[in-house]
């Protein structure tokens, strides 16, 4: 008998952690490695957020709290809603964890029953399908290509959708690609899931306030009110407000299932850190002024990778609407050799020879469902930009 769950070899760990851990052990040995895996800003938590959380020290505010939030950062996460997104909750319908990713695992723990389906458009957030396997459930991936601006149809939901789908799990702007979904787009979803009611949402709205242009940022529930009660809306601080550290992601959605995802943090986790849920009230309820900056200083990156990774022989990268990555696709390179003579047979052979050779770590396509692409994160200096992109398209130029 095994001592370990057969669960986990259904799993695997997650790639992007890896990429980072790897660029990081390279970099402690002396090599000159510029990482590009983790979705992680640069920015310093705003000093209002920082006081806050000082100030909840001092105050001993420093015990436990209810399993899945206290009631001020429910009231918070309540006016947030409201305030940005036109959908009321009451305190019973929030759920608060130790960030976003327990929010959506804990959903998944608590809903998944063996042979239940979620559908997930593909390219994806490296945990989707991991976690619904964790969960009992069956992963039901969707290819979106860079023909379609990596977004799923509705032809394609209409599609995947059967009798044993539970979920389907939607992330706009997304993670790898900065996809974005119009409201127009959107609605053209929420017009076939109206057709099956057995089928619940789950957003993950990580990057609601990184958005650039005139992209405009909605989400389902709010884009059809018909869906509010088989919809989990999460979200999280860590993105938008430089907090990726402290913690705390929450969600909002029918009490029954807010109660099961309770039931399941209060025997794993208990509470998120008190600390940072004082930090995340000071966030949601305390001035946004640096926001516009963020976004501002993200999308001067953004232009910046996209004309830089457009120079370099054999990758296209398309133009995002948000977050922080760019997915370029790489087919122009496939089945050429490295300058110090590897076969670029495939994404990942791609990314591993680039960071031997030229000492940039990015994330392979195949860890989001799709190649050949991989994934950079511009959650850096410009500086440190264009010396990685200068890299990349000269290892590029060297292909044969």
């Amino acid at each position: 008998m095994s001592f370990l769950s057969a669960t986990l070899s259904r799993v695997k760990p997650s790639p992007t952690v890896a990429v980072t851990t790897l660029a990081q052990e390279l970099k402690a040995q002396g090599r000159d490695i510029i990482g590009l895996g983790a979705g992680e800003p640069d920015f310093d938590t705003p000093d209002n957020i920082k006081d806050a959380a000082i100030a909840a020290i001092r105050a001993g505010r420093t015990k436990y709290t209810a399993p899945d939030g206290m009631p001020e950062l429910k009231a918070a996460i309540c006016a947030k809603f409201v305030r940005e997104n036109g959908l009321s909750y009451m305190p019973a319908q929030v759920s608060v964890a130790t960030g976003g990713k327990q929010i959506l695992f804990n959903a998944l723990m608590a809903t998944l029953n063996p042979g239940d389906e979620v559908i997930i458009p593909a390219p994806y957030w490296v945990s989707y399908p991991d976690m619904v396997l964790l969960g009992g459930g069956t992963p039901v991936p969707v290819e979106c290509g860079i023909g379609a601006g990596f977004k799923m149809t509705p032809e394609q939901l209409e599609a995947a959708i059967t009798p044993k789908t539970k979920w389907l799990i939607f992330n706009s702007p997304s993670n790898p690609t900065g996809a974005g979904y119009s409201r127009d787009e959107l609605k053209g979803l929420t017009d076939v899931l109206l057709r099956h009611p057995h089928v619940w949402v789950m957003t993950d709205d990580m990057y609601e306030h990184l958005v650039f242009d005139d992209f405009k940022f909605c989400t389902p529930a709010q884009v059809e009110p018909a869906l509010y009660d088989r919809t989990l809306t999460c979200n999280g601080v860590s993105k938008a407000y430089a907090m990726t550290g402290w913690r705390i992601g929450y969600a909002a959605g029918p009490e029954r299932l807010i109660a099961a995802m309770r039931k399941i943090q209060s025997q794993s986790t208990t509470n998120p850190s008190s600390i940072s849920q004082w930090a995340a009230v000071e966030a949601l309820n305390g001035t946004q002024d640096f926001l516009p900056r963020f976004r501002a200083m993200f999308q001067r990156r953004r232009d910046l990778v996209v004309k830089m990774l457009n120079e370099a022989p054999g990758i296209t990268c398309p133009t995002p609407d948000g977050a922080f990555y760019v997915y370029p696709s790489i087919a122009g390179c496939i089945g050429k050799t490295s300058p110090e003579g590897t076969l670029l047979d495939t994404d990942q052979a791609f990314a591993t020879a680039l960071l031997e050779e030229t000492g940039v770590a990015v994330v392979f396509g195949a860890a989001f469902g799709l190649s050949p692409n991989f994934r950079v994160s511009y959650a850096t200096s410009e500086d440190v930009l264009t010396e990685a992109c200068n890299r990349i398209r000269r290892f590029c130029e060297n292909l044969t």
